[in-house]
């Protein structure tokens, strides 16, 4: 099934789990992800038992849940679903495969006992399978761009209205503050008429008691942002049930916390014989292409290098966009497919063709350009050729980071607790 948004199928498909743990709930178009890594990390690091609902997965259809910060056993995950899966067919909702994911999270952390879970948006928010959490005493909502209009609308202005469903009455909203004024002007609306509490907004222009400890961390920006924005959540949501828990005391600890793809240096090596560190990040929109690029222009665009792309793109995406925003014209690109994903058919790879001519209308001549085609290997061996000892960056998609990192890890080659973040 492709993507059907809407809560009927999903009301009665968790119907029989008992969500007696409360939540956080948070959606955006980028940095979500973050918030909800470095919300679970404070959690873990104060002693509450938590669980962790992400998505898309990375290389496992599973690794997208976690109870306290480890993912869950493949046999456990495998069962909750086959029962999730019978309870679909017996009562003949034909739920999607994400919302088979939600319900089969939901109930895992039910068997768990979590007394918290960190609950990410799939896709907008307002009719997202995740939006029937019962008990969330957070909600928040990260920076908003353009990204999946055909689903959630052609303005950030509309994006917004989708992301800010998730507000409930009597339940605070913390969000970016940072965001375009059009996005802010339609989340002040909606807390005034949904959750009937005042915004609690979260930038270095908006400081409130916590930002002077997420200051001192060693992040970029737009990072700092996210962190305050989870500690803000947890201190805001955990008072009267946990007040003696002071979650500024977990800054730290949170702050060290890495997401795979996410601005990740890997060694290929043991595939290609490339001894030199690459650079992974799974940036497939316009707000988060920019941030990627920023970070190769300082880190490795050492006296104007030309920079090797490995890259691949989700049907869908502004594949022009995104190659103006990350390629210079003497840079090269290997342009690659990633393969099926796990539980997500409707998911496909643009053509690597699609790509290069994209590319092609902002090269020189010296750059090199290569069709790849879905040899995601031999993508990595050419790209490792033609960088030769320069830098080489894996971008695009996290499906094709994903695809990159299972490869890895099949090869021996990877082990994503001792992988580290470039220099920032």
């Amino acid at each position: 099934m492709a993507i059907e948004l809407g809560l009927s199928r999903i009301s009665r498909l968790v119907q029989p789990t008992s969500q007696k743990w409360r939540a956080i709930h948070v959606a955006g178009t980028n940095g979500k992800g973050s918030i909800c890594a470095y919300a679970s990390a404070m959690l873990h690091a104060a002693g509450i038992r938590s669980g962790r609902f992400t998505s898309p997965h990375l290389i496992d259809r599973w690794d997208c849940i976690t109870i306290d910060e480890k993912v869950v056993d493949e046999s456990l995950f495998r069962q909750v679903e086959d029962s999730v899966r019978w309870r679909d067919r017996k009562h003949g909702i034909r739920a999607s495969n994400f919302e088979i994911l939600t319900a089969t999270a939901f109930e895992i952390f039910t068997q768990e006992n979590v007394e918290v879970s960190v609950v990410e948006v799939g896709l907008g928010g307002r009719l997202d399978a995740t939006n029937v959490l019962v008990n969330p005493f957070a909600t928040v909502i990260s920076k908003i761009g353009l990204d999946h209009q055909s689903f959630l609308g052609n303005s950030l202005a509309e994006i917004a209205r989708e992301k800010a469903g998730i507000m409930k009455s009597g339940v605070p909203c913390i969000v970016d503050a940072t965001n375009d004024p059009a996005v802010m002007d339609v989340l002040e609306s909606s807390a005034a008429s949904v959750s009937r509490m005042p915004l609690i907004k979260v930038s270095p222009e908006h400081q409130g008691p916590l930002w002077d400890p997420v200051q001192k961390e060693v992040l970029p920006g737009h990072q700092r942002i996210n962190l305050a924005c989870a500690v803000t959540a947890l201190q805001t949501g955990m008072k009267e049930a946990h007040p003696e828990i002071n979650f500024q005391d977990y800054i730290s600890a949170a702050s060290h916390i890495r997401n795979p793809a996410r601005l990740q240096r890997v060694s290929i090596e043991q595939i290609t014989g490339r001894w030199e560190a690459v650079l992974i990040d799974g940036a497939h929109n316009l707000q988060s292409a920019e941030v990627l690029a920023s970070v190769v222009q300082q880190d490795r665009r050492d006296g104007g290098q030309a920079v090797t792309w490995i890259v691949a793109v989700s049907a869908g995406k502004d594949v022009g966009g995104l190659m103006r925003v990350l390629i210079h014209p003497s840079d090269n690109v290997i342009a690659a497919e990633f393969g099926p994903v796990d539980g997500m058919p409707w998911v496909k790879a643009v053509s690597a063709r699609e790509i290069l001519d994209e590319v092609d209308r902002i090269r020189h001549r010296e750059g090199m350009s290569v069709a790849v085609s879905a040899d995601i290997e031999g993508a990595l061996r050419r790209g490792s050729e033609v960088a030769g000892e320069g830098p080489l960056v894996i971008a695009g998609s996290l499906y094709l980071a994903g695809d990159v990192l299972r490869l890895l890890r099949n090869s021996g080659g990877l082990q994503l607790h001792r992988c580290k973040p470039i220099p920032q």
